[in-house]
């Protein structure tokens, strides 16, 4: 019955317009996806901190936090039994590597975990799960319908934009973050299904929760263009604090994965951090929304709440230091949760530092003597979209982002300065977002550049040429000159008994000796072969394997695993076969 569908589908329903049918019904089921995972962490944390003091510290910062990673270890251990982790850049290697293919248990997997982890305090976010979770259920659902590989890159990116959409009430920022952060082409085949999917997503959440923005913020004092100075003051500093936050986390993401072998140890280390510096600046808890909220209205004094110093919530110096430490510890906070085994994103986190980044810098100012009255609100807002575009490395994104979540679209101006300066910042230092850093570390990163993309979309095993004959070191002239007569080919690999490749043979080198017979049983094959100009080994990256040709001027490598020979490789089969998938992925 499947089948007798989907053949009716391909004939009367032409690809374009069911890609755009399926966007829509992608944007609803990840709308309601954002929707279940927001109430769930809603619903979790809500039961558990209702009864929390407000003017002392609380014991049970230290509790619930442990008790959620723990939770949620049991959980991907022993029932989802596979590695959900760094949703974003799954994505991206499943998007560059795996012809956008997701597993089906992605769908909700990364909704449980992460409600869990963030629900009992983890200090991490909701938005990469979700997109994780949404692009599950574009990739699941394109392979439902047998789509090609190019169609189910498109659904991915539908079900990511269709998360932030969700989650964010933001359909503009959803659809920037899968052209900026995922990196797909902006075409005309792509636009109008991540526009639908965005909007549907979004559409579903205004439903379900109202007209509100996701952070209440009031416009009070106006853009004054005297303030640009400061403007590109917060833009540097938002750049060097998303380079430090980047930094920092994949310290400690290598310290948990190559110091911390035994899993047991790293949850330990994780919860011992985690729980620390969440009694001590409760403010880490969780997502830390309450925390942005605070400070886009500027009243940083009831970030202490709940803390052991809430006594000194008036003292303008403790203020200071105390949102500077946690500027620097939140991203210890995030790492300890995801190394713990927690599940969670970095995106909330830097939304959250930028927010106190831009506080912090302006109410700094205004505190040094200098009779500035810079509005630390404003500066809060503009900070979220700077920190973000620098971790992120998608300056539009920030900037949209900011605006549809708060309503600051008069701060527009300033919000375009602070995320243009950030981003330019941290590129000077890091040419990676923190999504995409672990992939291009490996060469398997799919990037905005179409000939590099492309390259990563091919295999070398799909290029290996395997059709040559080999000739031994011990074959003398004759013997070679009777290889030749039965190859259709120039080039001849010499191997050994064992398959070793010990040079090669081309065909103009022996040109001049191959018809004279005298020659014949005096020249052998260990007399004229030449040693190749470089061996690529087998399973490198084809980005690789054309920077060797490049750097060799060569047009045939031979392709060794170890010392043994495998085939050959040619420059001109890697053009056909770029050829063929760029004209595959680029049809419109």
């Amino acid at each position: 019955m499947w089948l007798r569908f989907l053949v009716w589908r391909e004939r009367h329903i032409k690809e374009k317009t069911f890609v755009i049918m399926l966007s829509l019904v992608v944007g609803l089921i990840a709308g309601f996806a954002a929707m279940a995972l927001k109430w769930l962490i809603h619903v979790i944390s809500g039961s558990l901190t209702s009864d929390i003091q407000i003017s002392q510290g609380n014991y049970m910062y230290i509790v619930y936090p442990v008790v959620g990673v723990l939770l949620a270890c049991i959980y991907v251990r022993y029932v989802v039994r596979d590695d959900i982790s760094h949703g974003v850049t799954r994505v991206l290697y499943s998007i560059s590597q795996n012809k956008s293919r997701l597993k089906p248990h992605n769908m909700y997997t990364s909704i449980v975990a992460s409600s869990i982890t963030i629900g009992f305090g983890g200090s991490v976010g909701a938005e990469g799960p979700i997109v994780y979770t949404g692009s599950a259920i574009g990739s699941n659902l394109g392979q439902a319908f047998r789509l090609s590989p190019r169609v189910l890159m498109i659904l991915v990116g539908c079900g990511a934009a269709a998360g932030i959409a969700g989650i964010f009430k933001a359909p503009i920022a959803g659809m920037l973050f899968t052209l900026e952060v995922l990196m797909l082409d902006l075409t005309t085949v792509t636009v109008m299904p991540l526009l639908i999917a965005s909007i549907t997503a979004a559409s579903v959440a205004y439903v379900f929760t109202g007209y509100d923005l996701e952070f209440f913020f009031v416009q009070s004092e106006p853009f004054i263009t005297t303030r640009i100075p400061f403007f590109i003051g917060l833009g540097v500093t938002c750049g060097l604090i998303s380079l430090y936050f980047t930094k920092v986390m994949f310290m400690m993401e290598s310290f948990f994965k190559k110091r911390l072998i035994v899993p047991w140890k790293k949850t330990l280390f994780g919860c011992m951090i985690l729980a620390t510096l969440v009694f001590l600046f409760p403010p880490l808890y969780g997502e830390g929304y309450g925390a942005i909220n605070s400070l886009l209205n500027g009243d940083p004094s009831s970030i202490v709440d709940g803390s052991i110093f809430y006594s000194d919530r008036n003292s303008v110096t403790f203020i200071i230091i105390y949102i500077g430490m946690i500027i620097l510890f939140k991203a210890f906070a995030t790492s300890a949760t995801n190394g713990g085994g927690g599940v969670g994103g970095t995106f909330a986190p830097s939304l959250y530092v930028g927010c106190m980044t831009g506080f912090f810098f302006a109410y700094l100012i205004n505190h040094l003597g200098f009779g500035m009255d810079l509005s630390v609100k404003n500066f809060a807002l503009m900070g979220m979209a700077g920190v973000m575009s620098g971790v992120m490395h998608a300056p539009l994104m920030g900037i949209f982002l900011t605006a549809e979540m708060t309503g600051g679209y008069e701060l527009f101006l300033p919000l375009l300065i602070v995320s243009a300066i950030s981003y330019g910042t941290i590129k000077i230092f890091e040419p990676y977002s923190i999504y995409t850093m672990r992939l291009a570390r490996r060469g398997e990163l799919l990037t905005h550049h179409k000939d590099k993309a492309v390259l990563t979309l091919l295999k070398m095993n799909a290029v290996i040429e395997t059709d040559l004959l080999t000739v031994t070191p011990d074959m003398n002239l004759k013997q070679m000159v009777d290889t030749i007569s039965r190859s259709n080919r120039n080039l001849f690999p010499v191997v050994d008994e064992q398959k070793r490749l010990l040079g090669v043979v081309q065909l103009d080198d022996i040109r001049n000796i191959m018809f004279r017979p005298d020659l014949y049983k005096r020249m052998h094959v260990s007399r004229f072969m030449s040693s190749p100009p470089a061996k690529l080994q087998i399973g490198a990256s084809m980005d690789k394997v054309m920077k060797t040709f490049d750097d060799t001027g060569a047009w045939n490598l031979p392709v060794v695993d170890g010392e043994k020979y495998v085939g050959f490789v040619s420059k001109s089969k890697i053009f056909n076969s770029y050829r063929r998938v760029l004209r595959h992925y680029s049809e419109d």
